[in-house]
């Protein structure tokens, strides 16, 4: 093949040869646009708007009055902040946190995640941070803000120790990229731009991040107490029609351990509750239902026969019947319908938040564990495999009395003492307190039988009914007494 004397065949398979390699590079990742980041223009959001982390939203705004005030800082000789870290479990408001900060400060915002800088190629990741800085270099002047605040979420991911994954070229290469950035080698006096990263696991972390001038301040965003959850949840029922029988501040007590997120879903989930029967109002029981869900998942269809019903019945009578016998009011509600991968369940209150554990107390989570199989035991005459989740839990609870040094071992490091020495003593922890659960269901069978009966009439047994059965049983006891 020639064109006006020329061989053009060579120019052709080269052409051809391009065009495959750049869509299979692009395929790759190499060529795709090597931005990352984008600009949220998101409604503003105030610190007054994130509900609790009072702790959290102090330390932060502390920091952010360096870039508020920076002429009085620079006055008196103060390096300006390059860096916050955000560490605590998910669903904690990090990512509010920071898009507050922004707010607070009037600069322009940021985002991106720790994943989007990585690629097998060498090089796309340090590319990525330095586009990244540039970006909000370019967003600030467009706006003409003097100040830029740069949220990566899962910093981790991009953070994380040198040489410590297989393909660690790249991985090195985009951390060292952020660290130069950081240290504002390239810096501009007219713009300030700072750093608030987020993770869950700041142990995985570079330690060359974490020196002070980079990130100079580490906040916790730690779970909300029963006050900020209760905050949370008045910020989050502010637009729904709220039935009379509905007490926020029992539903802050009920949800220990939540998160915001979490929260955020019960109120959601019992909106939608209502919705599906057509209710003009929030009630108490769709609350109730929308934390059984977040905690267990939706209701199963799953049909136990009436053999297995009863076990169930039994089962869940034990655990309710052990936790309302060692501490009164304790049971939220017991129940045999099925949800998620369980067949039955017991919910607890808490009498408030607890942060520390006396051997009594793990004492008594372990007696409520195996209450369950306890029970089947004295009234039928044998256990089941759904005890296995208890037993796991009431094992685990063995070990944390061992590793607190609350056991007869005494305080010992239980990595370097005999496994045979921490196995004889769990099992001697578990076989004790077995036997002080079956002493205490066998010296009121009458109680727990009628438990099983409730439930097997209406699959459900509210608190206020069994503290009814409780009050019940000290009137007999006293008038068998006079």
């Amino acid at each position: 093949m020639g064109y006006l004397g020329y061989d053009i065949v060579p120019i052709i398979v080269l052409s051809i040869m391009g065009i495959v390699i750049y869509f299979l590079l692009e395929r790759k990742g190499i060529l795709k646009n090597n931005s990352v980041g984008t600009g949220m223009s998101h409604k503003p959001i105030d610190f007054n708007d994130i509900g609790g982390q009072t702790p959290a939203k102090q330390e932060i705004q502390e920091a952010l009055e360096f870039m508020r005030k920076s002429d009085r800082f620079k006055a008196m000789g103060i390096r300006p902040l390059k860096g916050i870290l955000l560490t605590g479990p998910p669903g904690t408001g990090k990512t509010l946190l920071a898009k507050a900060a922004a707010t607070y400060t009037d600069s322009v915002f940021i985002t991106a995640s720790g994943s989007e800088f990585i690629e097998m190629y060498a090089g796309v990741g340090a590319q990525r941070v330095r586009s990244l800085f540039e970006s909000a270099k370019k967003q600030a002047k467009k706006f003409k803000k003097n100040s830029a605040v740069i949220f990566i979420d899962e910093i981790e991911v991009l953070g994380g120790k040198r040489g410590s994954h297989s393909s660690h070229l790249e991985y090195d290469q985009t951390l060292n990229q952020l660290l130069v950035e950081m240290d504002g080698m390239k810096t501009d006096p007219e713009l300030q731009i700072l750093v608030m990263g987020a993770t869950n696991r700041a142990d995985l972390i570079d330690a060359a991040l974490l020196r002070p001038g980079r990130f100079d301040r580490i906040v916790n965003v730690d779970l909300p107490d029963v006050t900020s959850r209760l905050q949370i949840l008045t910020i989050h029922t502010a637009n729904k029609p709220l039935g009379e029988d509905v007490r926020l501040s029992m539903i802050a007590k009920e949800t220990f351990s939540f998160s915001g997120a979490q929260l955020e879903s019960v109120c959601n989930e019992a909106a939608i509750y209502a919705m599906r029967e057509e209710a003009s109002f929030i009630l108490s029981r769709h609350f109730k239902e929308a934390i059984d869900k977040v905690i267990m998942g939706e209701k199963a269809e799953k049909k136990p026969t009436n053999e297995e019903k009863r076990r169930i019945a039994i089962h869940e009578s034990g655990h309710a019947f052990i936790s309302e016998t060692l501490e009164k009011n304790s049971v939220s509600y017991v129940t045999i319908t099925s949800r998620g991968n369980a067949l039955g369940y017991m919910r607890q209150i808490p009498a408030s938040d607890i942060y520390l554990y006396t051997k009594d107390h793990l004492l008594k989570q372990i007696n409520i564990c195996l209450a369950g199989a306890v029970a089947e035991e004295i009234l039928i005459g044998n256990k089941s495999s759904g005890s296995l989740n208890d037993f796991r839990q009431a094992v685990k609870l063995a070990r944390q009395i061992i590793d607190c040094g609350l056991s007869n071992l005494g305080i010992v490091d239980s990595e370097s003492i005999p496994q045979q020495s921490i196995h004889d003593e769990v099992r001697e922890i578990i076989q004790r307190q077995e036997q002080v659960t079956g002493e205490l269901i066998k010296g009121n069978l009458a109680v727990l039988n009628r438990m099983v009966d409730l439930l097997l009439e209406n699959e459900y047994i509210a608190g206020e009914q069994l503290h009814e059965l409780w009050e019940s049983k000290k009137s007999a006891q006293q008038s068998l007494s006079a």
